[in-house]
């Protein structure tokens, strides 16, 4: 997701150093974690990755009588039964791409899982965003081979996961590699060198499946409307055997230039193409509209939720607000589903209809 925004100095990350485990070991958790949601629930989404960082900044969130509630909560009232967090490796504090650490995407974890919220953890492998235009190493991999990038990958995913199952957290998903249709962890990562982009993705998933097998690992594109996009990667996908469960889509038909009503067969053609062609469970996981049309994003979101539903033998998994809280006036971002007074936008209700 590509966007700029105007927020406020916030706290310091956290230091994980003492928390970390070493990815070899083979200490047994004394900590019981909470079992995976069943399968067979649809997905109801929000990605919540500023949250923390609003609260550190004294944002409050009402609900529409004007009383003041948490917002996972208001998000629960509307439906929403999934929490999305993304996790950078190594994040500053700066008030646009600081947070987001290890520490504090478990934090988060565990109080959406408190609320009975299903979890999906988003790799992005860099210490800020990673998206279709960059994609940076963490500055602590920046001089390191190819070989070592792919020690990098296993342990961060591993060490993050292992923090999550000690704190009784189980992912339900987890995402190796965000919006990654040019590879990731440049210029070693790039998918114009697939066979290398192949191996650090199979680490993601090896060191996901080493926590719990039952974890499902996605891998992420945008433009999910895009069918040859995703077609080209994903043949190059299988030839180089990479290893993963379920392909991510994005789907913003505002970036796009588009009314959602041009663009949603075409989701809804590739959707039903990816199954087919590589026999693989699809998911919505990043959408977003105009937050000033309500309507017309409540609109998108139902022609989406339905799309995603008719893809056959339900293998179309759910679907995945970006930062539905993200308000205006705190973030600078046109695609929020919040309104100025700090409520949630009608269009959410598209998740409980």
């Amino acid at each position: 997701m590509k966007f700029y925004i105007n927020a406020f100095v916030v706290l310091a990350c956290f230091n994980l150093a003492s928390c970390q485990n070493d990815a070899g070991s083979t200490e047994k958790d004394p900590v019981v974690t909470v079992p995976i949601t069943e399968n067979g629930s649809f997905s109801k989404g929000a990605d919540v990755g500023w949250l923390s960082q609003m609260e550190a900044t004294g944002y409050q969130f009402y609900d529409a009588d004007g009383s003041k509630k948490d917002c996972l909560q208001l998000l629960k009232d509307r439906g929403i039964n999934t929490i999305r967090l993304r996790v950078w490796v190594n994040p500053s504090n700066d008030k646009a791409s600081g947070h987001c650490s290890p520490a504090e995407t478990v934090t988060m974890a565990v109080r959406a899982q408190k609320l009975g919220m299903r979890i999906m953890i988003d790799f992005h492998y860099s210490d800020s965003w990673a998206d279709p235009g960059k994609q940076t190493k963490p500055a602590a991999w920046a001089n390191h081979s190819f070989t070592e990038l792919l020690n990098d990958v296993y342990k961060h995913t591993f060490d993050v996961l292992t923090l999550l199952k000690t704190a009784g957290v189980t992912p339900e998903w987890v995402q190796v590699g965000n919006e990654i249709p040019d590879g990731m962890l440049w210029p070693e990562g790039k998918s114009a060198n697939f066979g290398q982009l192949a191996q650090l993705l199979n680490k993601g998933y090896e060191a996901t499946k080493a926590i719990n097998p039952a974890i499902k690992v996605i891998v992420h594109l945008d433009q999910g409307n895009d069918n040859g996009r995703f077609r080209w990667f994903f043949d190059n996908a299988k030839v180089n055997n990479v290893k993963y469960d379920v392909i991510g889509m994005s789907y913003y038909p505002y970036w796009l230039k588009s009314d959602y009503k041009v663009t949603i067969a075409d989701l809804q053609n590739n959707l039903n193409d990816m199954v087919s062609r590589y026999g693989k469970e699809v998911m919505v996981v990043e959408v977003g509209g105009d937050y000033t049309l309500e309507q017309n994003t409540h609109d998108m979101l139902v022609a989406v939720i339905k799309a995603v539903k008719a893809v056959p033998n339900n293998k179309g998994l759910g679907v995945i607000y970006w930062e539905p809280e993200g308000e205006k006036s705190w973030s600078g971002y046109q695609l929020s589903a919040w309104r100025s007074d700090g409520k949630p936008s009608k269009a959410l209700d598209a998740f409980k209809e």
